[in-house]
Protein backbone atom coordinates (compact mmCIF):
# COMPACT_ATOMS: atom_id res chain seq x y z
CA UNK A 1 0.00 0.00 0.00
CA UNK A 2 1.35 3.16 -0.95
CA UNK A 3 1.72 6.14 1.41
CA UNK A 4 -1.12 9.13 -0.27
CA UNK A 5 0.78 12.22 0.37
CA UNK A 6 -0.82 15.83 0.02
CA UNK A 7 1.00 16.77 -3.09
CA UNK A 8 0.91 13.31 -4.64
CA UNK A 9 -3.16 13.70 -4.19
CA UNK A 10 -5.07 13.29 -7.48
CA UNK A 11 -7.47 16.21 -6.91
CA UNK A 12 -4.62 18.27 -5.45
CA UNK A 13 -2.96 20.10 -7.83
CA UNK A 14 -0.44 22.00 -7.05
CA UNK A 15 0.07 22.02 -3.07
CA UNK A 16 3.62 21.07 -3.36
CA UNK A 17 4.22 23.91 -1.87
CA UNK A 18 1.61 23.55 1.55
CA UNK A 19 3.78 19.83 1.94
CA UNK A 20 6.38 21.70 2.28
CA UNK A 21 5.26 24.53 4.31
CA UNK A 22 3.82 21.50 6.77
CA UNK A 23 7.19 19.67 7.26
CA UNK A 24 9.19 23.52 7.52
CA UNK A 25 6.76 24.37 10.29
CA UNK A 26 6.58 20.36 11.70
CA UNK A 27 10.81 20.80 11.86
CA UNK A 28 10.90 24.15 13.83
CA UNK A 29 12.00 24.24 17.11
CA UNK A 30 9.75 24.64 19.85
CA UNK A 31 11.97 26.64 22.22
CA UNK A 32 10.28 28.15 24.27
CA UNK A 33 12.31 31.45 24.23
CA UNK A 34 11.71 34.31 23.81
CA UNK A 35 8.03 33.70 24.94
CA UNK A 36 5.23 35.10 22.88
CA UNK A 37 1.68 36.24 21.82
CA UNK A 38 -0.10 36.16 18.59
CA UNK A 39 -3.09 38.05 18.74
CA UNK A 40 -5.79 38.65 16.48
CA UNK A 41 -6.64 42.57 16.32
CA UNK A 42 -9.24 42.76 13.74
CA UNK A 43 -10.70 40.42 10.79
CA UNK A 44 -7.75 40.73 8.58
CA UNK A 45 -5.14 41.99 10.91
CA UNK A 46 -2.89 39.95 13.68
CA UNK A 47 -0.38 40.78 16.18
CA UNK A 48 2.65 38.94 17.17
CA UNK A 49 4.62 40.20 20.76
CA UNK A 50 7.84 38.69 21.73
CA UNK A 51 8.64 39.39 25.48
CA UNK A 52 12.46 40.91 24.59
CA UNK A 53 13.91 42.39 27.55
CA UNK A 54 17.20 43.30 27.85
CA UNK A 55 17.55 43.27 24.25
CA UNK A 56 17.51 47.44 22.31
CA UNK A 57 16.25 47.78 18.40
CA UNK A 58 19.92 47.40 17.52
CA UNK A 59 20.18 44.41 19.08
CA UNK A 60 17.07 42.57 17.27
CA UNK A 61 16.40 41.90 13.04
CA UNK A 62 13.40 41.36 11.48
CA UNK A 63 13.06 39.62 7.82
CA UNK A 64 10.72 37.81 5.38
CA UNK A 65 12.76 34.97 3.87
CA UNK A 66 10.71 32.69 1.48
CA UNK A 67 7.30 33.60 2.94
CA UNK A 68 8.90 33.41 6.87
CA UNK A 69 8.88 36.02 9.35
CA UNK A 70 12.46 35.65 11.40
CA UNK A 71 13.12 37.54 14.35
CA UNK A 72 16.32 37.22 15.69
CA UNK A 73 18.13 38.76 18.66
CA UNK A 74 21.60 39.13 19.70
CA UNK A 75 22.79 41.23 22.28
CA UNK A 76 26.49 42.95 22.01
CA UNK A 77 29.13 41.48 24.28
CA UNK A 78 29.17 44.10 28.01
CA UNK A 79 32.72 43.69 27.70
CA UNK A 80 35.23 42.73 29.91
CA UNK A 81 34.47 45.55 32.32
CA UNK A 82 31.40 44.15 33.93
CA UNK A 83 31.75 41.46 36.82
CA UNK A 84 28.70 39.74 37.36
CA UNK A 85 28.09 38.50 41.19
CA UNK A 86 24.93 36.83 39.80
CA UNK A 87 23.79 36.91 36.54
CA UNK A 88 19.71 35.66 36.45
CA UNK A 89 18.49 37.82 33.12
CA UNK A 90 19.73 35.61 30.12
CA UNK A 91 21.68 37.45 27.13
CA UNK A 92 21.48 34.78 24.98
CA UNK A 93 20.80 34.80 21.03
CA UNK A 94 17.55 33.84 19.46
CA UNK A 95 15.39 33.14 16.43
CA UNK A 96 11.81 32.86 15.78
CA UNK A 97 10.07 32.09 12.76
CA UNK A 98 6.52 32.04 11.84
CA UNK A 99 4.99 30.93 8.52
CA UNK A 100 3.07 33.32 6.28
CA UNK A 101 -0.19 32.27 4.22
CA UNK A 102 -0.15 33.80 0.98
CA UNK A 103 -1.72 37.42 1.10
CA UNK A 104 -0.43 38.25 4.70
CA UNK A 105 2.34 41.39 5.00
CA UNK A 106 4.38 42.52 7.82
CA UNK A 107 3.30 45.63 8.55
CA UNK A 108 5.23 48.13 11.74
CA UNK A 109 7.07 46.43 14.12
CA UNK A 110 7.15 48.82 17.72
CA UNK A 111 9.33 48.41 20.76
CA UNK A 112 7.32 49.33 24.40
CA UNK A 113 8.17 48.35 27.70
CA UNK A 114 10.55 45.23 26.40
CA UNK A 115 8.14 44.05 24.03
CA UNK A 116 8.72 43.58 20.28
CA UNK A 117 4.97 43.76 18.48
CA UNK A 118 5.14 42.81 15.24
CA UNK A 119 2.05 43.80 13.06
CA UNK A 120 0.45 41.69 10.34
CA UNK A 121 -2.25 42.14 7.82
CA UNK A 122 -4.43 40.04 5.11
CA UNK A 123 -4.64 41.32 2.06
CA UNK A 124 -8.16 39.65 0.50
CA UNK A 125 -7.23 39.14 -3.27
CA UNK A 126 -9.79 40.03 -5.67
CA UNK A 127 -12.19 37.09 -7.08
CA UNK A 128 -10.88 35.63 -10.53
CA UNK A 129 -12.74 34.36 -13.16
CA UNK A 130 -11.48 32.71 -16.39
CA UNK A 131 -12.67 31.64 -19.18
CA UNK A 132 -10.92 29.11 -20.93
CA UNK A 133 -10.93 29.17 -24.99
CA UNK A 134 -11.33 25.80 -26.60
CA UNK A 135 -9.62 25.32 -29.58
CA UNK A 136 -9.54 22.64 -32.57
CA UNK A 137 -6.52 20.53 -31.92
Amino acid sequence: MTKLTLGSHPYLLGFEQLERLLERSAKSGNEGYPPFNIEQTSPNSYRITLAVAGFGEEDLSITVEDRQLVIRGRQADGGAERVFLHRGIAARQFQRSFVLAEGVEVGEAVMENGLLHVDLRRIEPEPVVQRVKITRG
